[in-house]
């Protein structure tokens, strides 16, 4: 690992957890003003994911932060408006994730990687790559049905070879998705779709892993060697390369076992503002690294969407309650017509019930629910309590 200078800065663990939200968007007002495009150019990546309970997950993340901002805003901060060029591209980051179109020139040495793989899970069928560019080239912006078909058979990973040409040329970067239609992602070509003065792939692989870094470390506030490489889905050899030259700098953290590095600008000011009191998607970068929760709420989460039924433990998509810079419990979501249903709640004792509540109350309200069913909740002692709040934050 490459020498780095000793650290000049000691933080508690309290101190480590406000730099965190507040570099996450959860702490001190909102940027209204910079709206969907700026909360996303500040996390610098949206997690996708094709689970709808409230809403998808992409729509969680900037309502999580500023409250109930209206759907088709969010689709158009993301996606091509009209004739204007995309404000954003789909990517493999931390996963599948809407990253800045301004980003895009960094991503440059994940391109050459896809483009040296040898060997993929799906088979090319000959022909089939230039065929699906050359019908980009000619009809526009297409669907992988319109290109001939997303699918062999009903099976989801039965891709037909114009899904398999199409996702290819994705990862290449010749082609970019400009929108999402039904969930279903629109083509074009990158050389129509990306600004004349973004599409290259000049900057070295040193580079762009040196920006990456530098942008998870200001998207973090704070972060272990591990953090800053989960967020874009860095090697941790690529961290060691350039985190010298990134910007950050070293601090020790009360209570982390491994070294850390900050945002130098996230401690030039102590944080400091009011606390978001929100529903989180468990895609959420606030939370979407397990160890990183833990080690910073002492709150250990698990998406069960994937767990037999039998053996969840909180629900099927139960989302973390943020309140007063904590994680107070869990909410397992659904919606019935205008009620929106609470199937399972998970309380970290009677002083998160308040703000469970209003959690709960704020969310219906955003996707047009009139009214709360709670099912079930952990500690049955609190069910009237809650019910009660849940009546005092409808009336």
């Amino acid at each position: 690992m490459t020498t780095l200078p000793r650290p000049t800065t000691d933080l508690s663990a309290a101190e480590a957890r406000r730099i965190a939200l507040r570099a996450q968007g959860f702490l001190g007002a909102p940027d209204r003003r910079s709206g969907v495009r700026g909360i996303l150019r500040h996390l610098g990546a949206v997690q996708l994911d094709t689970i709808s309970v409230l809403a998808r997950s992409h729509e969680l993340i900037p309502y999580a932060r500023l409250g109930a901002v209206g759907r088709e805003t969010v689709e158009a901060a993301y996606w091509k408006a009209g004739s204007q060029p995309p404000r954003a591209f789909e990517y493999w980051s931390h996963a599948a994730c809407i990253l800045p179109v301004e980003e895009w020139p960094h991503f440059a040495f994940r391109r050459r990687a896809y483009r040296g793989r040898p060997h993929w899970n799906h088979e090319l069928p000959d022909g089939a790559y230039d065929r699906v560019v050359k019908q980009l080239r000619a009809q526009g912006p297409l669907t992988a049905t319109e290109l001939g078909g997303a699918k062999r058979t009903s099976e989801w990973w039965d891709w037909s070879g114009a899904k398999v040409a199409v996702e290819r040329a994705l990862m290449y970067g010749e082609v970019v998705c400009v929108e999402r239609r039904g969930w279903k992602r629109v083509y074009d070509l990158a050389e129509r779709a990306i600004p004349d003065a973004l599409l290259h792939d000049e900057l070295d692989d040193a580079e762009c892993l040196r920006r990456l870094v530098r942008l998870a470390g200001r998207s973090l506030g704070v972060g272990t060697r591990a953090d800053l490489a989960d967020y874009h889905r860095l090697k941790g050899e690529q961290v060691d390369a350039v985190i010298a030259d990134s910007g950050l700098v070293p601090v020790t953290v009360e209570g982390w076992e491994k070294p850390a590095w900050a945002d130098p600008e996230a401690l030039a000011a102590p944080p400091r503002g009011r606390h978001r009191t929100t529903l989180l998607s468990p895609f959420d970068s606030l939370v979407w690294e397990r160890a990183r929760t833990e080690r910073i709420f002492g709150f250990t989460h698990r998406l069960e969407a994937y767990v037999p039924k039998q053996k969840r433990v909180h629900g099927y998509f139960a989302m973390p309650v943020l309140a007063g810079g904590r994680l107070v419990g869990r909410v397992d979501p659904a919606r019935e017509g205008r009620t929106l249903v609470a199937r399972q709640i998970t309380l970290d004792g009677s002083k998160a019930v308040p703000a469970v509540a209003q959690a709960l109350v704020e969310a219906a309200g955003w996707v047009d629910c009139t009214n709360v069913r709670v099912e079930r909740v952990d500690a049955p002692e609190l069910r009237e309590r809650l019910t009660r709040e849940l009546a005092r934050a409808l009336a």
